[in-house]
């Protein structure tokens, strides 16, 4: 499916609800669609249903009501039929008795094929994540931010067409987190897929997104759809312009509206 400028729509949710066998409602009549290439953030405070939201667009999740579909597809027959989805998660959720290189390598082994072709894709990513000489490396000899980038290199090997990222630099240190935002960047930019990210940091979603999907307190709603037009590539000293600022100040605004407070990350 196309739009009216021609851009492929890669995922779709259509009014989409979501309630909990609990009562919880977690998601109400969420209707928007993502372009191919196009790097979305789900901005909102905690509870608001961003994460349900994004373990929808991975086949996790059912909605209630309304339809979520990637590349015109439901979620779980595209992956069945192609696996062109990863999913990274807050947790870098290594398996602690397997080495980075055999971390990376896990979904590839469960499609078949041969170790020698796995391998050399692992080479790929763990090269562009900075650790092309840890492939040996057990995850207790890591750091959470080396973590980090095993997991993401794991998403990666498979050569995704979409992206899907749960708040992956959340626990991290500032430094670490700043280095990794920059990081994941280059990788969108060069890999040309698609990312859907879930944040409740503004000045992260600013920074990494070309889209901004603000979502309001439980029971979540889209609150704003903002486009982020500053250029690529993109620096940290970007966040000193006054055009990033204001883009800022327009999110944490929608973010007022619908929290009844101001929410800066």
């Amino acid at each position: 499916m196309k739009d009216a400028d021609g851009a492929a729509e890669i995922v779709t949710f259509d009014h989409v609800s979501k309630i909990y066998n609990t009562g919880t409602i977690a998601l109400t009549n969420v209707n928007f669609s993502v372009k191919e290439g196009e790097f979305v953030s789900f901005l909102g405070p905690s509870g608001c249903g961003k994460s349900t939201a994004l373990r929808m667009v991975a086949g996790l999740e059912e909605a209630t009501s309304g339809s979520v579909l990637v590349a015109g597809k439901a979620p779980k027959q595209l992956i069945r039929e192609s696996g062109d989805i990863a999913f990274v998660f807050q947790d870098a959720n290594l398996l602690p008795w397997r080495t980075v290189m055999d971390n990376v390598v896990l979904p590839l082994e469960l499609r078949g094929g041969s170790r020698k072709a796995h391998e050399e894709a692992a080479e790929r990513v763990l090269e562009m994540v900075g650790l092309k000489d840890y492939h040996k490396a057990y995850p207790r000899q890591l750091s959470g931010g080396m973590k980090m980038r095993v997991s993401i290199a794991r998403a990666l090997a498979a050569k995704p067409k979409l992206l899907l990222m749960d708040e992956p630099f959340a626990a991290l240190d500032e430094i670490t987190r700043q280095s990794l935002q920059l990081e994941l960047l280059d990788i969108w930019e060069r890999e040309k897929m698609t990312v859907l990210f879930v944040t409740h940091n503004v000045f992260e979603a600013v920074l990494l997104s070309s889209k901004i999907a603000v979502m309001s307190a439980r029971p979540g709603r889209l609150s704003a759809l903002i486009d982020v037009e500053l250029p690529y590539p993109r620096q940290l000293s970007m966040r000193t312009e006054r055009a990033f600022g204001e883009y800022v100040n327009l999110a944490s605004m929608h973010l007022e509206q619908g929290t009844g407070r101001k929410e800066l990350g």
